[in-house]
């Protein structure tokens, strides 16, 4: 059996937000709103949190173990070595990545992503890239996804701080993208890494449904009590209650996203 590992990366001590990850939201901790969403994705057949062994990381563990939430710790700052770890003790054939901070990430998209790397000649799916590409999902619905065999090639080739911290730019990195269709752009990086963007064909990607901020908790909090406290609604959900009380994304609407060079401080010392 194919074995499609999603790998969900969080810490406590985030720059802007420390102790996101355990925030309420609507009854329930962002950690476990991840998780469960996560869970619904039919492509995926394990998932696994990685957080670090940082002693500010001992709630994380504490709480995935009290919840029934596989979990592994690894580095601080080498997300990318995390990632190998996980991946390699859950025998990996393919690897998705999401991050603990988007509590809306939909199930449907992760299962578009890891279809088209699993049904394609790739080694590297996404429905977002960074600047100075554009991306047309909400920030929040990020969903990459790898081959084993790649990861792994990055984890023994890649020496930036930047490619470490962000776990996968190593593949995209240089790519020049071909428009395929106005859902799908292919391309060959620079490393020889086979990339696939899948793209929406409305334009939404300055839509904010990320967090990393007090902003951005707050309008989070308000989209889950809309629907009651329930996490069994779609991104497309969230698009039409956005639209229909476009005050809410006044919330956090002025907060800058974070970029690709932009890398943790702390790493440094």
């Amino acid at each position: 059996m194919t074995q499609v590992v999603a790998i969900i990366q969080g810490r406590m001590s985030s720059s802007r937000l420390p102790g996101k990850i355990l925030a309420d939201i609507a009854g329930q901790l962002m950690l476990q709103r991840v998780f469960i969403r996560t869970s619904r994705a039919a492509t995926v057949t394990e998932i696994i949190f990685a957080t670090t062994t940082d002693p500010s990381d001992d709630p994380v563990a504490e709480y995935c173990d009290f919840s029934g939430i596989p979990f592994t710790r690894g580095s601080l700052y080498d997300v990318l070595d995390r990632y190998y770890q996980a991946a390699k003790q859950t025998k990996a054939d393919y690897v998705v990545r999401i991050t603990a901070d988007c509590p809306v990430i939909d199930p449907a998209l992760i299962d578009d992503v890891v279809t088209t790397l699993l049904e394609g000649d790739y080694d590297f799916v996404c429905n977002r890239l960074p600047p100075p590409w554009h991306r047309t999902y909400p920030i929040g619905l990020d969903v990459e996804a790898c081959t084993f065999k790649v990861l792994e090639k990055a984890w023994k080739e890649a020496r930036e701080l930047q490619h470490r911290e962000h776990a996968m730019p190593y593949f995209y990195e240089g790519v020049e993208l071909n428009t395929i269709n106005r859902q799908l752009q292919t391309g060959l990086s620079p490393r020889g890494f086979r990339v696939a963007l899948l793209n929406h064909i409305t334009d939404f990607g300055d839509y904010r449904w990320t967090v990393d901020t007090p902003e951005d908790l707050e309008f989070m909090r308000q989209v889950y009590s809309r629907f009651d406290g329930r996490d069994d609604f779609s991104w497309k959900d969230v698009l039409d209650l956005v639209h229909g009380e476009p005050e809410l994304m006044e919330i956090n609407s002025g907060i800058q996203h974070k970029t690709l060079k932009d890398i943790d401080k702390r790493a440094l010392k």
